[in-house]
Protein backbone atom coordinates (compact mmCIF):
# COMPACT_ATOMS: atom_id res chain seq x y z
CA UNK A 1 0.00 0.00 0.00
CA UNK A 2 1.31 3.27 -0.88
CA UNK A 3 2.08 6.19 1.62
CA UNK A 4 -0.73 9.15 1.90
CA UNK A 5 0.38 11.55 -0.20
CA UNK A 6 0.93 15.12 2.08
CA UNK A 7 -1.99 17.45 1.68
CA UNK A 8 -1.37 20.41 -0.31
CA UNK A 9 -2.50 23.37 2.29
CA UNK A 10 -3.76 26.92 1.08
CA UNK A 11 -3.09 29.57 3.26
CA UNK A 12 -3.86 33.31 4.28
CA UNK A 13 -0.56 35.39 3.90
CA UNK A 14 -0.23 39.04 4.13
CA UNK A 15 1.08 41.77 1.37
CA UNK A 16 1.44 45.24 0.65
CA UNK A 17 -1.75 44.04 -1.20
CA UNK A 18 -3.56 43.12 1.78
CA UNK A 19 -4.32 39.41 2.81
CA UNK A 20 -3.51 36.79 0.38
CA UNK A 21 -3.99 33.21 -0.58
CA UNK A 22 -0.21 32.34 0.06
CA UNK A 23 0.93 28.01 -0.37
CA UNK A 24 2.26 26.20 3.14
CA UNK A 25 5.94 28.08 2.54
CA UNK A 26 4.51 31.20 2.05
CA UNK A 27 4.71 32.40 -1.46
CA UNK A 28 2.40 34.24 -3.11
CA UNK A 29 -0.73 32.46 -5.15
CA UNK A 30 -2.11 33.76 -8.48
CA UNK A 31 -5.05 32.96 -10.65
CA UNK A 32 -4.90 33.65 -14.45
CA UNK A 33 -7.82 35.90 -15.85
CA UNK A 34 -7.13 33.20 -19.66
CA UNK A 35 -8.54 30.05 -17.78
CA UNK A 36 -12.14 29.32 -18.23
CA UNK A 37 -14.73 27.26 -17.03
CA UNK A 38 -12.57 25.83 -13.78
CA UNK A 39 -9.63 24.37 -16.60
CA UNK A 40 -5.43 25.90 -16.70
CA UNK A 41 -4.71 27.28 -19.62
CA UNK A 42 -1.21 27.52 -18.68
CA UNK A 43 -0.57 24.18 -20.11
CA UNK A 44 3.04 24.95 -22.21
CA UNK A 45 6.65 24.30 -20.75
CA UNK A 46 7.51 27.91 -21.10
CA UNK A 47 3.94 28.96 -19.40
CA UNK A 48 4.12 26.09 -16.83
CA UNK A 49 8.02 27.00 -16.06
CA UNK A 50 7.61 30.64 -15.26
CA UNK A 51 3.98 30.09 -13.47
CA UNK A 52 3.77 26.84 -11.69
CA UNK A 53 0.65 25.48 -10.88
CA UNK A 54 -0.16 24.44 -7.20
CA UNK A 55 -0.11 20.92 -7.43
CA UNK A 56 -2.50 18.55 -5.50
CA UNK A 57 -0.74 15.91 -2.84
CA UNK A 58 -3.82 14.94 -1.74
CA UNK A 59 -6.96 16.80 -1.06
CA UNK A 60 -6.21 20.01 -0.50
CA UNK A 61 -6.48 21.98 3.27
CA UNK A 62 -7.47 25.53 4.33
CA UNK A 63 -5.68 27.55 6.48
CA UNK A 64 -6.92 28.86 9.57
CA UNK A 65 -9.43 32.12 8.36
CA UNK A 66 -9.65 30.63 5.29
CA UNK A 67 -13.11 28.73 3.73
CA UNK A 68 -12.50 24.81 3.30
CA UNK A 69 -15.43 24.69 0.99
CA UNK A 70 -13.44 26.84 -1.60
CA UNK A 71 -10.96 24.71 -2.58
CA UNK A 72 -11.19 21.98 -4.62
CA UNK A 73 -9.22 20.68 -7.69
CA UNK A 74 -9.43 20.27 -11.56
CA UNK A 75 -7.47 17.90 -13.54
CA UNK A 76 -4.67 19.29 -16.03
CA UNK A 77 -3.82 18.54 -19.19
CA UNK A 78 -1.12 16.08 -18.03
CA UNK A 79 -3.27 14.35 -15.69
CA UNK A 80 -2.17 16.07 -12.83
CA UNK A 81 -4.55 17.34 -9.96
CA UNK A 82 -4.15 21.55 -9.91
CA UNK A 83 -5.61 23.25 -6.74
CA UNK A 84 -8.00 25.71 -6.85
CA UNK A 85 -9.96 28.33 -5.12
CA UNK A 86 -13.18 29.83 -5.69
CA UNK A 87 -13.20 27.40 -8.86
CA UNK A 88 -9.80 29.31 -10.29
CA UNK A 89 -6.68 27.18 -10.70
CA UNK A 90 -3.61 28.31 -8.19
CA UNK A 91 0.05 29.29 -9.74
CA UNK A 92 3.24 30.54 -8.15
CA UNK A 93 5.20 33.05 -10.02
CA UNK A 94 8.84 31.94 -10.66
CA UNK A 95 9.38 35.64 -10.52
CA UNK A 96 8.47 35.63 -6.70
CA UNK A 97 12.50 35.03 -4.66
CA UNK A 98 11.02 35.01 -1.29
CA UNK A 99 7.28 34.61 0.70
CA UNK A 100 6.06 38.57 0.65
CA UNK A 101 7.48 39.23 -2.95
CA UNK A 102 5.01 40.10 -5.80
CA UNK A 103 6.52 40.50 -8.29
CA UNK A 104 3.91 38.74 -10.87
CA UNK A 105 0.84 40.85 -9.62
CA UNK A 106 -0.50 42.72 -12.84
CA UNK A 107 1.70 40.99 -15.58
CA UNK A 108 0.31 40.20 -19.09
CA UNK A 109 2.03 37.44 -19.85
CA UNK A 110 1.80 33.62 -21.62
CA UNK A 111 -1.54 34.99 -22.95
CA UNK A 112 -3.46 36.90 -19.98
CA UNK A 113 -3.15 38.89 -17.02
CA UNK A 114 -2.01 37.19 -13.32
CA UNK A 115 -3.36 38.43 -10.46
CA UNK A 116 -2.73 37.97 -6.59
CA UNK A 117 -6.02 36.60 -4.88
CA UNK A 118 -7.87 37.47 -1.74
CA UNK A 119 -9.09 35.36 0.48
CA UNK A 120 -12.39 35.35 -0.83
CA UNK A 121 -11.25 34.24 -4.35
CA UNK A 122 -10.81 37.30 -6.32
CA UNK A 123 -8.06 39.05 -7.90
CA UNK A 124 -6.26 41.72 -6.74
CA UNK A 125 -6.62 43.78 -9.57
CA UNK A 126 -4.86 47.46 -8.95
CA UNK A 127 -4.51 48.59 -12.15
Amino acid sequence: MAPAATPTTVALGTSTLGPILVDSQGRNLYLFEADTGGKSSCTSGGCVAEWPPLIAGGAPRAGTGLAATQLGTTTRADGQQQVTYSGHPLYRFAGDTTPGVTAGQGLNDNGGLWYVVRTDGTPIDNS
